[in-house]
């Protein structure tokens, strides 16, 4: 199937990709902000206004990369032991 070039591919992704995604997205800001503190560092900016702005920044891109991963849960162990799944009442064989 051929989709348009304008076509959203993020709307068909699987929500693995998803997450990377997302996460790579927000890893990218908590590196630039983190680059922009170690800069004001080196250059002996570690007060003023420059320096509250880097830091209200960089903590406001830690918390956005921290908040995506509170909703990462993972038991692989009934694939492997046998055990019911979590919302299925079957066995895994």
């Amino acid at each position: 199937m051929l989709l348009p070039l304008n076509y959203n591919m993020r709307a068909i992704m699987p929500s693995s990709d998803d997450f990377r995604f997302n996460a790579h997205h927000l890893l990218v800001d908590l590196d630039a902000a983190t680059n922009n503190l170690m800069m004001l560092v080196v250059s002996h900016e570690v007060k003023g206004s420059r320096w509250d702005e880097a830091v209200s920044r960089h903590k406001q891109a830690y918390a956005a990369w921290a908040s995506i991963l509170t909703g990462i849960q993972t038991d692989p162990l009934p694939v492997l032991d046998g055990r019911p799944v979590e919302g299925n009442s079957s066995t895994a064989k």
